[in-house]
């Protein structure tokens, strides 16, 4: 990239600047950087003249030195010559770490911005094609493949937002009716003292910040993925998008044949409902069957509608014997459950030596028991 030709470039001026001093190993060491950050024949031939170089020419680059630094002195002023100097560390990296010192200064500058526009460095009259340039500048200098520096990933996020709501009209709009009042209210955050810019607050971007950067470089996608702006907004249309919906699709029609057998079942057993009529008798009188009659065989009541008579075609016979069914059933589960309570009640009072309670247990009537058996001795 071009930043790297330029950082490589500027490497190579300390390495000259170093060797005129004498300072081999710096130099040999900016010239690797120079290697490392954009390969040219320059410092190729500049790191064979390092290494070719002997004792002797170190020696006589040494004595050198000083009538270089007293020619300097006298010809230059003093404040240019401070200036110079302070311009030659300005880029250097801290010790031990793998950033410069003007990329840890961007980081910390959009750390302490307030809103979007002092991100990007525009005023908020700026047109689209003044923030997206501020935009390209920033990115080359945050992009996390080049600012190694603690931080720059946010920061690189922060002016990703930046510029998608900047160069949104809608988006645009409202952030400028309430982006100061999101900053009152969860836009800052007080940390030791200091305001910091919350990444995190106001508008997101519809893509990563990669995403955008992709955008404005003319990156590749992945996946194929095409971004197209209409009507002031960012949308994408990839093949892998299209082929992901025709599958979504694909598979709810799936899902609903799958489904066909349950809801098919479902109707099914709805329209019975409908067909089921009311039942013929009760065993219990209500309003719907005030009607008494008895079975021929047991005697057992049971109750009909009023219109029974003319509505019931059936044989007579055998809904008696339908009614006798039932209500033997019914007192074959009353007795059990009446014995049942009858022999708990024994055992408990067993148990505690209660012999109340024992003489109550025995005392417990079983009545569907008894009218079964009296039943059972008709037959």
């Amino acid at each position: 990239m071009e930043v790297n030709k330029d950082e490589a470039d500027r490497c190579i001026e300390l390495a000259e600047k170093y060797l005129t001093e004498g300072q081999k190993d710096k130099a040999e060491k900016f010239l690797l950087k120079a290697e490392r950050l954009f390969p040219s024949q320059k410092a190729k031939d500049l790191l064979a003249r390092v290494s070719a170089a002997g004792e002797g020419d170190t020696a006589n680059e040494a004595e050198d030195v000083p009538r270089k630094r007293s020619r300097s002195n006298t010809t230059t002023p003093p404040r240019r010559v401070a200036k110079e100097q302070k311009e030659d560390g300005a880029g250097a990296a801290p010790a031990g770490a793998d950033y410069t010192q003007d990329q840890k200064e961007a980081v910390s500058r959009i750390k302490k911005c307030k809103d979007y526009y002092e991100i990007l460095g525009v005023s908020k009259e700026a047109p689209d094609g003044e923030i997206k340039k501020a935009y390209k500048k920033l990115a080359l200098q945050l992009h996390p493949d080049k600012n190694k520096c603690p931080g720059a990933v946010e920061a690189f996020k922060a002016i990703g937002n930046a510029v998608a709501v900047l160069t949104d009209a809608e988006k645009r709009k409202l952030y400028d009716l309430h982006g100061s009042e999101e900053e009152r209210i969860s836009a800052r955050r007080r940390n030791h003292g200091h305001q910091e810019y919350n990444y995190t607050r106001g508008f997101e971007a519809d893509f990563t910040a990669e995403e955008l950067f992709n955008m404005f470089f003319g990156g590749g996608f992945p996946n194929q993925t095409v971004y197209t702006r209409r009507n002031g907004r960012w949308q994408r249309n990839t093949d892998e998008y299209q082929q992901t919906r025709q599958q979504q699709q694909t598979g709810g029609y799936t899902i609903f044949l799958q489904m066909m057998p349950i809801l098919i079942l479902i109707v099914l057993s709805m329209m019975s409902s409908l067909f089921i009529s009311d039942p013929i008798y009760s065993l219990h009188a209500s309003p719907k069957f005030p009607v008494q009659r008895k079975t021929l065989n047991l005697k057992v009541p049971y109750y009909v509608k009023e219109n029974f008579h003319t509505e019931y075609q059936g044989s007579l016979r055998r809904l008696e014997i339908t009614v006798e069914e039932e209500y033997v059933n019914n007192l074959r589960h009353a007795c059990y459950r009446e014995k049942n309570y009858r022999e708990t009640m024994l055992w408990k009072a067993r148990n505690f030596g209660d012999r109340d309670l024992f003489t109550k247990a025995q005392n417990i009537r079983t009545p569907s028991c008894d009218v079964l058996n009296e039943l059972q001795g008709r037959a």
